[in-house]
């Protein structure tokens, strides 16, 4: 799909690592952070040549040296891959099933 290696924790991705970058998941209240960090969206070209821009962004650079910061990024990204993962859940459990004809 992106080219690169995807992060798991307890069965959810959480992050991907493509061209030598970590990306973490990140939503509407935490790309916020990432943005003011600098920090820009994972996007890969597709097979019709266009460019698809996931909800992973990339790591900020100082968190590369910084363990105990990267960890608390990647708690917070597994969180959003969780409440991302249960939204979806919740959507298709109320998705009608279409009736078989007789």
């Amino acid at each position: 799909m992106f080219g690169g290696a995807g992060l798991y924790a307890d069965g959810v991705m959480f992050g991907l690592v493509a061209g030598g970058l970590i990306h973490l998941k990140t939503d509407a209240a935490t790309a916020p952070h990432f943005a003011a960090e600098g920090c820009r969206p994972f996007e890969y070209g597709t097979g019709t040549g266009r460019r698809a821009i996931m909800s992973y962004w990339g790591l900020p650079e100082r968190l590369y040296d910084d363990p105990d910061g990267l960890a608390q990024w990647a708690r917070q990204a597994l969180e959003t891959a969780r409440r991302a993962g249960k939204r979806k859940d919740a959507a298709s459990s109320t998705r009608r099933k279409p009736r078989k004809r007789r």
